[in-house]
């Protein structure tokens, strides 16, 4: 018998799949393995259902997906023989018991041992309880002679998965993730971490997976905690990396003596990371040459050029202003400048023939109404026609630019600016959008392509945010002003906070009544959104899910 191993080199490969591209993830793995064994590494660890991609959704109750995974993990574990190298690889796995969100453990050619994920978290964004079956509380694998345990993300943020671990003998924890990105959760992720090494003095590894998935971004972030807790092993966050940490047993206890440890960037940095990540995979994993956008000399059409341009490099973004009778000359000249500072193609055509023909056209129905928000919204509209004309002659992408105070009120226009296939800001309060474009004007985005400097003219920044849909026309003509308007849809959307509650933040009862009633009302709007990444703690559509028709409203 081969004595058990006393080194451990083992490959954290924090990569970025793509979801049912179970041939290309094949592919990525396999040229890690290969990469692991030039570099000696005794295991090789891939995040969480990795071979089909995090999240899966119903596509793992397509029965011939999951299949196609199990014979992909085969095809793996076959580059194994002989090499003495071992494999953990998150998979799809269906046995007689049902369909369960599973790892494989592939050595010497073959699938070695499975192991099944018993926490199935079912909340916020995740509901995997509607397509898996939760595995019983797992035992450890034995890989080189050392048992590992192997809790699968969810099972790392409850005791009794890694305690059951610990007292059937493991010696080390390793935890595959799919682990999404949101403000505060690279910090939970290591309290939860750091708990679970206190409870069983075992050392633990966590690897996380990186990448865009429709409105999820996945930061990556792994990470190793030695076993008092210490961090010993971080990799970069929001890039793809496969990084070595080696492990010596002393005595009992395994102890990592080589390991990168790499700086992570949190707050602002991390935002803007996510929003420039997810956006480049939304339109390079869908194919889309590039993107689209109406530049109107707005902070928020400003910010998106700008995201746009750090995702998939200036040539490959397309900025259009679409002037009106309303249309300043400081916002012509302000989108000009915004677009020199990106180096971003940029357009002028004017929505005035078309407005015109519009009027025309609505002459006799319209006749003895006053002019308003019917009128406001075929300026809208008309943009949104161009933009797609534009989107359907060259391929590229529109990006929609509101941002999630407008959409939480309805201050957009359906078939309008609300027309697109992605929203990179939806996530942003205004002003979060406004502190970003400050932080962009001040740093570059580490895995960002575009222009450094002021990137953003100081005066988008500065000037009162308008539709120019009317003559002086400002948001604050009919909203509460941006810092209250955002506390108060704070309270209501990421805290679900009472009215009264609302209101005792010192605001005006009436309005915060009227924002309540905004914010239901403008569900149906919400539902006919694009997409776009999380960032916060509650976004619309995934996190946050209300019905349409709804008259309950909170009272004082």
């Amino acid at each position: 018998m081969t004595a058990p191993l006393t080194t451990l080199r083992i490959l954290s490969a924090q990569l970025n799949p793509i979801v049912g591209d179970i041939k290309g993830n094949l592919a990525k793995a396999v040229t890690t393995v290969e990469a692991a064994l030039g570099q000696g590494a005794d295991l090789v660890v891939f995040p969480e259902l990795f071979m089909i991609g995090y999240p899966p959704e119903d596509l793992v109750l397509k029965a011939a997906a999951v299949a196609d995974c199990q014979r992909a993990v085969a095809a793996l574990a076959a580059k194994t023989a002989g090499t003495g190298l071992s494999v953990i690889m998150g998979t799809p796995w269906q046995t007689p018991e049902g369909l369960h969100n599973g790892v494989a453990v592939l050595a010497e050619g073959q699938v070695q041992a499975l192991r099944f994920k018993h926490e199935l978290p079912n909340y916020a964004v995740f509901d995997e309880k509607r397509v898996f079956q939760p595995g019983p509380l797992p035992e450890p694998v034995v890989i080189g002679g050392v048992r590992i345990g192997l809790p699968i993300c969810e099972d790392m943020w409850f005791g009794r998965v890694c305690a059951a671990l610990a007292q059937h003998g493991a010696e080390l924890l390793i935890v595959p993730n799919g682990s999404p990105y949101r403000r505060p959760v690279s910090e939970e992720r290591l309290v939860s971490a750091r708990a679970r090494v206190r409870e069983t003095r075992l050392p633990l590894l966590y690897v996380n997976q990186v990448g865009g998935q429709d409105e999820l971004c996945f930061d990556g972030g792994s990470f190793a905690l030695d076993g008092d807790g210490k961090c010993v092993q971080t990799l970069v966050n929001f890039a793809e990396s496969a990084s070595l940490s080696v492990w010596h047993k002393q005595g009992q206890t395994w102890v990592c003596t080589q390991a990168e440890r790499v700086d992570q960037i949190t707050g602002l940095a991390a935002d803007y990371a996510a929003m420039v990540l997810s956006l480049r995979d939304y339109v390079n994993k869908n194919g889309f040459p590039g993107v689209l956008l109406g530049l109107s000399g707005g902070i928020d059409s400003a910010l998106s050029a700008a995201v746009a341009a750090d995702a998939l490099g200036a040539d490959r973004v397309r900025c259009v202003m679409m002037p009106s009778r309303y249309t300043s000359q400081g916002s012509l000249d302000d989108a000009a400048d915004n677009a020199r500072r990106l180096n971003i193609a940029y357009d002028v055509i004017s929505i005035e023939p078309a407005v015109t023909a519009f009027d025309q056209m609505l002459q006799g129905p319209f006749a003895g109404t006053q002019t308003g928000i019917a009128e406001e919204n075929i300026q809208s509209r008309s943009r949104a026609v161009l933009l797609m004309a534009l989107s359907n002659k060259f391929g590229s992408m529109v990006l929609t630019t509101g941002n999630k105070s407008e959409m939480a009120v309805g201050y957009a226009t359906l078939y309008g600016d609300m027309c697109g296939g992605y929203n990179a800001l939806k996530d942003l309060y205004k002003m979060e959008v406004y502190a970003l474009a400050r932080w962009r004007n001040a740093n570059l985005c580490h895995i960002g392509l575009g222009a450094s400097g002021e990137v953003i003219p100081p005066r988008i920044i500065d000037k009162a945010p308008s539709a120019e849909l009317r003559e002086n026309q400002t948001d604050q003509d009919s909203l509460p002003p941006y810092p209250a308007l955002d506390d108060m849809l704070h309270g209501f959307v990421e805290e679900e906070a009472e009215i009264e509650d609302v209101i005792a933040r010192g605001h005006d009862p009436a309005i915060v009544r009227r924002i309540q009633n905004l914010l239901y009302v403008a569900e149906y709007k919400r539902r006919q959104a694009p997409p776009g990444v999380k960032i916060g703690t509650r976004n619309f559509g995934r996190d946050r899910r209300y019905p349409i028709t709804n008259k309950y409203r909170d009272e004082l």
